[in-house]
């Protein structure tokens, strides 16, 4: 028999303030070293209400809320003050139709040309099918001029199996001067199709949102559903819950590993990497059912089929312990990867990146600490985040190198925390209950946040920021004065979820 946690905190309301008081508002917050996880736009009758979420280490998060009334001319611009503001400005008017004023980039971000002038897919009166137009030109971005440059368009059709993005590089010989990336050719509407459901019934959307990041996803989804619910959860289902969240970091670090030594040239490393992979994928379907972890969180607890299996976990840790050693001690590799593409720190902290982006230059940015989703335990230490100086190619691979064996450590950790029970009876959800929450997980690219309203028993609005639409930007910074031949490689590095990104 499991005794259930205390109810979740129920999130702090959010700071009303007017829309010309939202910058000295939050500017205080910015300049104290708090981070704009995500801007939540909702279409009320009075008018598109917007909700900043901030967050800082060790506390509590920290939401500012202001209403654009319906007809108003817009909303003065962050963007001069925090780059990720700008963009989720972009993003708002986009979808909400609230223009950000004085916005040093005002062109569009989710739309493409040929989307409906007016439509604004996110608001209550959007049709479902709108009347789609001819583009409206050539995509705007900066042309670089001068002798000898020239472009190279890529996408947004790749010749692999990967969802589509187009990179417009500025060339001088083979040296990048400029790339531009357009994204969000695949928007699907993720968010409007939350709306309205039962909190238990958005469980497989969450999912299905990033097929890598299943549990990441899912695990915040129902993390914010209890917390505005005030639905409880038992302590050993949250052990559980993040072991499996280990369990899917480590999948994707062993398949990034090979993929990185593979864009060199050294194939046979990938071939061993690819077996460790399956090997665990393997295990996932043993554990939950599932080869990407589907199926076991549900909002008030965790159902395995099996807990995992430490032995395995481990033996995979210690082979790819050796495949990293053969890698790097081959002088090829180590010269393609090091010193190629860097992200200073500096940059870094101005686009605000995240996960093993953030850390290979130099920022301990990681919610495992910051914001830990279980409670303590004597067979727990705190996690302390892996991190890199270099910014570089290097970096980012031995960042995931350094995580693969903290990550197998942490769920022999959590699985002997929760070693008594392997779930529990899920409780029935709340019923015409209202409430707020705020999903924060360390998911394997990065910091992931779900922001959920609940209505009248249903999904009013769920809010999804997957860490690709952080790091996405960071990619072109890394490329400059970087060769062509090495955007494959450097790309490899980012690993950057289009389907998380174009929600």
């Amino acid at each position: 028999m499991t005794t259930p946690a205390p109810p979740p905190r129920p999130l702090d309301p959010p700071q009303p303030v007017a829309p010309d008081d939202l910058a000295p508002t939050v500017l205080p917050l910015l300049a104290a070293g708090a981070r704009l996880a995500l801007v939540a736009a909702h279409d009320e009758p009075e008018g598109i209400r917007i909700v900043h979420t901030y967050l800082t280490p060790g506390t509590l998060p920290q939401e500012v809320e202001t209403t654009v009334a319906h007809g108003a001319d817009g909303i003065p611009s962050l963007a001069a003050h925090s780059y990720p503001a700008g963009r989720f400005e972009r993003e708002v008017r986009d979808l909400f139709g609230v223009t950000p004023l004085h916005h040093p980039l005002p062109r569009r971000l989710v739309r493409h040309g040929h989307w409906p002038t007016g439509h604004y897919p996110m608001c209550r009166d959007a049709v479902a099918d709108p009347v789609f137009v001819p583009d409206t030109g050539s995509f705007p971005f900066l042309e670089v001029t001068g002798d000898g440059v020239y472009e190279i368009p890529v996408g947004p059709v790749h010749a692999g199996l990967i969802e589509p993005g187009h990179f417009r590089f500025s060339v001088v010989g083979e040296t990048i001067l400029r790339m531009k990336a357009r994204l969000w050719f695949v928007h699907r509407g993720v968010e409007k199709l939350f709306e309205g459901r039962a909190p238990q019934d958005g469980v497989e959307l969450a999912e299905r949102i990033s097929g890598d990041t299943a549990i990441g996803h899912t695990l915040a989804y129902v993390t914010a559903v209890e917390q505005a619910l005030g639905m409880p959860c038992p302590t050993p289902d949250a052990f559980l819950r993040s072991a499996l969240l280990e369990l899917e970091r480590l999948h994707n670090h062993v398949a990034d590993l090979g993929a990185i030594v593979n864009d060199v040239g050294y194939g046979i490393v990938h071939a061993h990497t690819q077996a460790q992979r399956e090997r665990l994928l393997r295990h996932n379907k043993a554990v939950t059912g599932h080869r990407l972890l589907r199926g076991a969180i549900r909002p008030g607890g965790t159902v395995l089929r099996q807990l995992p299996d430490l032995e395995l976990v481990a033996d995979v840790a210690a082979q790819v312990e050796d495949i990293v050693e053969l890698a790097l001690g081959n002088h090829v590799v180590l010269d393609r990867l090091t010193g190629t593409s860097p992200l200073p720190a500096d940059e870094a902290r101005r686009i605000g990146v995240l996960g093993y982006v953030a850390k290979a230059s130099g920022l301990a940015i990681d919610a495992r600490r910051d914001h830990p989703l279980t409670p303590a335990h004597p067979a727990l230490e705190p996690v302390e985040p892996v991190v890199e100086q270099t910014g570089d190619v290097l970096a980012r691979f031995l960042v995931r190198a350094r995580e693969v064996r903290q990550t197998a450590d942490l769920v022999a950790a959590l699985v002997t925390a929760a070693r008594h029970t392997s779930g529990s009876e899920l409780p029935a959800p709340a019923r015409h209950h209202d409430g707020r929450g705020l999903g924060i997980v360390e998911a394997w690219r990065g910091t992931l946040v779900h922001r959920v309203e609940i209505r009248d028993g249903l999904v009013r609005r769920c809010k999804v920021v997957d860490p690709s639409f952080f790091n996405w930007p960071a990619l072109p910074v890394a490329l400059r004065d970087t060769i062509v031949p090495d955007f494959p490689l450097t790309n490899k590095s980012f690993n950057q979820s289009y389907a998380g990104n174009d929600l």
